[in-house]
């Protein structure tokens, strides 16, 4: 597989896309006024223990008060809280945590006035954006993720990611860390850090240490609340959680971000540097890459998949319901159960690659056609669970109801992305809303390619004039390109008479098809 990655900068903000095998599969945004970040980490103060809620409110500057319930606050709060006491008055200006003394640890059944009080000083870390109405929520059970560890403070524990299967590998990880760990630290060794030297993965604690001593340096007379350690760039955290080898390209619009991203590469993976690179065409970058196109397509209530076939995605505040439908698709299966197995592996790719590209979150119910055979269904599920094996949200997928509905939790930490894809209609005295045309003209080409296999001969195509102009103006056109590609040339008809969105297909006999 080939992963590229789209960077767009702007003076509000930046804009990453993640290609793979040229097919955009996520969409990140990074506003410069985002100050509350997963990984950020805050020196706040409790506002008030809610124990009907076994949870706390904090204060870390947002409009609305942070969630930190009773099992976010770690095992350790007790050690935490008497830290951050003794720094922030200056009584200990050793951050090593070698002799400090670690508190016992609380009992995981018991509750927030237990731990804490109103009023008291606390640090805690980002762990859910604020969505909707509600505020963030946060933990104070601190990690702080490096590219292949991540670093837990008042722990001993090292534990190691579940996805490296080898036996001997973990052992020869473990064995490692264990060697190099500071006392004080617990580390969760990452699955990226399979078959990597003790030099890598001590350069790698090395940089977590640094960004701890610097993050304790500011507790010291800080302003509560304020963040005291800032989770890396979107652009950076991408690349430390996913960055690998078959990364092929990192394109950058701007100069000063490409050295940053440059330099980052260039420490966690120097023989790959070279792929990072500088786009400064006059063609906007996501139109070079054919993002801008594929965002147009991909974020309507309605998305079109492979050979006719479609999702319809709905939102409600409780769940999202995504309902597979096969459209007016020709295949060669035998049967309606074949056709609806072919639709269904068809329709789990696209399903998942909206979870990772819309970013959504909670409950999702997805409404498969309805198939028979038991074996059927068990495909079916073991396809969409390999296909969201690659995607990094917390998930879980449950096997098919005898109804055809496949529900999964997916975690969201993020508000979900969002992008308007309708536009003004432009037809004189209307009000309303309509499909961007570029989603049209898809739907054109879609339907065409359905005619061209029924073996329909001499098609010609009505539409308005402006659709007309777009589909067969410059060089090559959209219609030279069916050509190419359907050996078949098609008549294009101006039509003044059609809505802006209207168009119908015509056989040799002038018969609408």
């Amino acid at each position: 597989m080939n992963y590229e990655l789209i960077v767009r900068s702007s003076s509000q903000q930046v804009d990453f896309a993640l290609l793979k095998d040229g097919k955009l599969i996520e969409l990140h945004k990074e506003a410069e006024d985002n100050k509350y970040s997963v990984g950020d980490v805050f020196i706040s103060k409790v506002r008030k223990t809610v124990p009907g809620l076994n949870a706390a409110f904090v204060n870390v500057g947002y409009e609305k008060d942070a969630f930190l319930h009773y099992h976010d606050l770690g095992p350790k709060i007790l050690s935490t809280l008497d830290f951050v006491k003794r720094v922030s008055t200056g009584k200990l200006r050793d951050y090593s945590l070698k002799e400090f003394p670690l508190k016992k640890e609380i009992d995981k059944n018991g509750t927030v006035n237990d731990a804490l009080k109103n009023n008291q000083s606390i640090l805690v870390q980002i762990v859910k954006e604020p969505i909707s109405t509600k505020g963030p929520r946060i933990s104070s059970e601190l990690s702080l993720a490096g590219r292949y560890i991540v670093l837990v403070p008042f722990s001993d524990r090292v534990s190691i990611s579940q996805k490296i299967e080898s036996n001997e590998e973990k052992e020869r990880l473990k064995r490692l860390i264990k060697s190099i760990k500071p006392k004080g630290f617990g580390v969760i060794i990452r699955t990226v850090a399979e078959g990597k030297k003790v030099a890598e993965l001590d350069r790698d604690l090395q940089n977590l240490m640094d960004r701890w001593t610097a993050m304790c340096k500011k507790l010291r007379g800080a302003h509560l609340p304020s963040k005291v350690l800032s989770e890396l760039n979107r652009g950076a955290s991408i690349i430390r959680d996913m960055f690998n080898e078959s990364f092929s390209a990192i394109h950058i619009d701007d100069e000063t971000l490409y050295y940053q991203i440059k330099d980052y590469v260039q420490a966690i993976a120097p023989k790959q540097e070279n792929i990072v690179k500088h786009y400064d065409a006059k063609v906007p970058i996501f139109e070079k890459f054919g993002i801008e196109r594929q965002i147009k397509t991909s974020f309507g209530k309605t998305v079109s998949g492979a050979k006719g076939s479609y999702l319809v995605i709905e939102h409600t505040e409780a769940l999202h319901v995504i309902d597979v439908n096969s459209g007016n698709r020709s295949n060669k299966s035998k049967t309606q159960e074949d056709t609806a197995l072919e639709v269904n592996l068809l329709a789990a790719s696209e399903v998942a690659r909206q979870l990772r590209l819309r970013d959504m979150g909670g409950i999702i119910v997805v409404d498969f056609i309805d198939m028979a055979k038991a074996e059927h269904r068990k495909k079916l599920f073991n396809h969409l669970r390999d296909e969201m094996s690659d995607d990094k949200a917390k998930h879980k997928i449950l096997p098919p109801s005898k109804f055809g509905l496949i529900q999964i939790t997916r975690q969201r930490v993020r508000p979900e992305v969002n992008i308007k894809t309708r536009e003004i209609n432009p037809n004189a005295g209307a009000s309303d809303e309509i499909e961007a045309p570029i989603v049209v003209v898809q739907k054109i080409g879609e339907e065409l390619k359905r005619l061209i296999n029924k073996d329909y001969k001499r098609i010609t195509l009505n539409t308005h004039p402006f659709i007309a102009a777009f589909l067969t103006k410059g060089f090559p056109s959209v219609r030279t390109k069916w050509f190419l590609e359907h050996k078949q040339w098609i008549r294009i008809q101006p039509r003044d008479a059609y809505t802006y969105l209207e168009y119908h297909f015509q056989d040799d006999k002038g018969k609408d098809i």
